[in-house]
């Protein structure tokens, strides 16, 4: 009986030792356990910009883009720019968590656009910031010979001067669950320039943030500081300024805004903003996003 009670208080012994022995292995992992940062914006644009979020796999945003006119424009003649509009449709979908694609249309001299995103680095518990790469490129389909609200006329001998490119590093942090901020250092390559003294790369340093002012709304801003050059018409052009609020509605986003720039993608609005703040020359606007999932695994569990 002795060596059974012996053989039993050994067996408690040694399992008490394997249970202390595992739960510290357990700690020691979870101590080391990378934590990732969500949410740092609520959306893959910011109002005009790009932000550092990418869709989720099998998910499809679709963005509906608004811009009346200046508000300068006169009540009589124009009611304060809600007479005019212009629009993009824009459709985004995710080829794996950090891997977008994009294509959109613009109203703004019939433009058509296509982008690729990917997020490189992830913010966490070991890394500071979030680092999201960007090129897009769009094709002007107007017909050659028109004339822009800059003044220039614009004459195409084959396709390929219609086309821009852009390439942005977006690289952005969250500091608090109400702060997220983010840098956006970008070049605009224009195969075409408007005049034969302009450059055909434009070079700009984007900043911009948001602020929460509640579980699903928030106040945004961006500004784009642009060098424009010193061409014949690049005193015309300005920086690109917008100020807004998100409002998140579960599966929509709906942002308000007003900004300078009438134009939706980056030759538009980075490069080719006439807007001044100063002279109200200031475009009211909204952009709505809808995201569809198409993953199977997703909407089991939703049901």
């Amino acid at each position: 009986m002795k060596k059974y009670l012996l053989v039993f208080s050994f067996l408690l012994s040694f399992q008490s030792f394997c249970q202390d022995d595992l739960m510290d292995m357990l700690n020691k992992q979870n101590e080391t356990k990378t934590e990732y940062t969500t949410a740092t914006f609520k959306a893959t644009r910011l109002i005009n910009g790009q932000t550092i979020e990418t869709v989720n796999k099998k998910h499809l945003n679709f963005w509906i883009s608004h811009r009346f006119g200046a508000v300068n424009s006169g009540f009589i003649d124009n009611f304060f720019g809600l007479d005019e509009a212009k629009i993009r449709l824009g459709l985004e979908y995710g080829l794996t968590d950090n891997l977008t694609v994009g294509v959109g249309r613009s109203s703004q001299e019939k433009t058509y656009d296509y982008y690729l995103k990917y997020k490189a680095i992830r913010q966490s518990t070991n890394v500071p910031v979030t680092v999201t790469g960007y090129v897009s490129g769009a094709a002007n389909t107007m017909i050659t010979g028109y004339t822009l609200e800059s003044g220039s006329t614009l004459k195409f001998n084959d396709n390929l001067e219609r086309q821009t490119y852009c390439a942005q590093i977006l690289i952005a942090r969250k500091f608090s669950e109400k702060l997220s901020l983010q840098v956006m250092p970008t070049i605009i390559h224009f195969n075409k320039t408007e005049v034969a003294d302009m450059k055909s790369e434009v070079l700009s340093l984007g900043f911009g943030g948001r602020y929460k002012l509640s579980k699903r709304l928030s106040l945004n801003a961006e500004y784009y500081l642009t060098d424009h050059g010193t061409s014949s018409v690049s005193s015309k052009y300005h920086n690109s300024l917008a100020i807004g609020f998100d409002i998140e509605t579960g599966g929509h986003v709906f942002q308000l805004h007003f900004t300078n720039s009438k134009g939706m993608i980056e030759r538009h609005f980075i490069a080719q903003t006439l807007g001044q703040w100063s002279n109200a020359d200031i475009f009211y606007g909204f952009n709505i996003s809808r995201t569809f999932s198409f993953d199977g695994k997703s909407n089991k569990k939703k049901n």
